[in-house]
């Protein structure tokens, strides 16, 4: 009985000391701080893939009316009316101003009358000569006679040519009172009103029309440029694109000019493109950029332009490896294009590129995808420019 008691207050001792082991364990893990996890960076990234890149070249310039007609009068006299509005769109060989025609008419019946006369002496003559050679082979009319008829036949002859000259001559003047459209274009500021005398020898004119369907702009590109620009010229035709300043597209032609010289004094040369410019989105003397593509890469590697970084080593990107960290790759650039850049060497298709972000990145950094823009550190050394 008493060996019994005795095991029963052992076992109590021992489940006591263990218990109170436990807490003091309990409490030394407690007090020790637990380790976490290192947050990745937040990053955006995109895949490099194969694709064909269009190379294109952009200059500066100005649009330019294909044809500009400076309209004036061909004879003096009073605008009895105008045919035309302000800014009114007019079509080749629509009136556009009447002068009083009526010296003119007169001046065509005078030489119509005069030749006319001078007609009618003509076959009055010709009768004559006839009569005289009949009877100069009779021997009734002398050599002389008949020599002196042939002459004043010729000369009447003469006359009526120039007659004939004289009558095409007022009609020229006459079609001239009638101004018509030379050309489809837009018409300009009346220079001249109604009533007003104009004359051959102003220089103002009575309108101006500027041809814009098509229209043209004039741009310069680097003297660099030109062995690119003039090769594709000669593969065919070299889409252009004409760009407003804030860089909205605004029309779409072709080159169709490269100027016969370069500028030394610039070491730049010009070119000109047209364009249909149908809904009239191009005007006369408005600045735009115009971007021609000159040739096209064909299933290059690409990758987008923020995804390229430059070190004092030159260009490099950072690529998300398997284990979602980054690795430095060292990057050689065959060409940059519009928001892409083709790669040479460095980067593969399927290649995933840290393309936001990439200032608080360095090599070995674990990574965090996210979809919004994360923000930028300044004074990184890997983000040097």
């Amino acid at each position: 009985m008493a060996r019994r008691a005795y095991l029963i207050l052992t076992l109590a001792l021992v489940a006591a000391g263990g218990a109170a082991a436990w807490r003091m364990q309990w409490r030394a893990d407690a007090a020790v701080p637990q380790q976490e996890a290192t947050p990745g960076v937040p990053v955006q990234v995109a895949s490099a893939r194969r694709a064909d890149v269009p190379i294109s070249l952009s200059g500066l310039g100005t649009v330019q009316p294909l044809n500009v007609v400076t309209v004036t009068s061909r004879v003096d006299g009073q605008i009895m009316r105008i045919g035309f509005e302000e800014g009114q769109t007019v079509k080749e060989g629509d009136l556009l101003a009447q002068i009083d025609p009526r010296p003119y008419q007169a001046s065509l019946d005078q030489a119509k009358a005069r030749q006319a006369q001078d007609e009618a002496q003509l076959a009055n003559a010709r009768r004559d000569l006839a009569r005289y050679a009949q009877l100069a082979q009779n021997n009734y009319a002398s050599r002389q006679q008949l020599d002196a008829q042939r002459a004043s036949v010729a000369q009447l002859e003469a006359a009526v040519l120039g007659d004939k000259a004289a009558v095409e001559s007022a009609q020229v003047q006459l079609d001239y009172t009638t101004i018509r459209a030379p050309m489809t274009g837009r018409a300009g500021f009346r220079l001249v009103d109604q009533g007003n005398l104009v004359r051959a020898s102003d220089a103002a004119g009575i309108v101006t029309l500027s041809q814009i369907e098509p229209i043209t702009a004039v741009f310069t590109l680097p003297e660099r440029d030109f062995g690119q620009v003039a090769a594709a010229t000669r593969r065919g035709e070299v889409p252009a694109t004409a760009i407003s300043p804030d860089g909205q597209e605004l029309a779409q032609g072709e080159l169709t000019v490269l100027n016969s010289q370069i500028d030394q004094a610039t070491g730049t040369f010009k070119a000109k493109a047209t364009f249909a410019n149908s809904d009239g989105a191009l005007w006369p003397g408005q600045s735009v950029s115009v971007r021609i593509q000159i040739d096209t890469l064909r299933n290059v590697v690409t990758v987008p332009e923020d995804a390229l970084q430059r070190g004092p080593s030159g260009y490099f990107a950072f690529v998300l490896k398997p284990d979602q960290t980054a690795e430095r790759r060292g990057v050689t650039v065959a060409r940059q294009a519009r928001d892409v850049v083709v790669v040479a060497k460095g980067i593969d298709a399927g290649d995933r590129v840290v393309t936001a972000g990439a200032s608080r990145v360095e090599a070995g950094a674990p990574l965090e995808i996210t979809d919004a823009a994360p923000p930028e550190e300044t004074g990184s050394a890997s983000a040097a420019p």
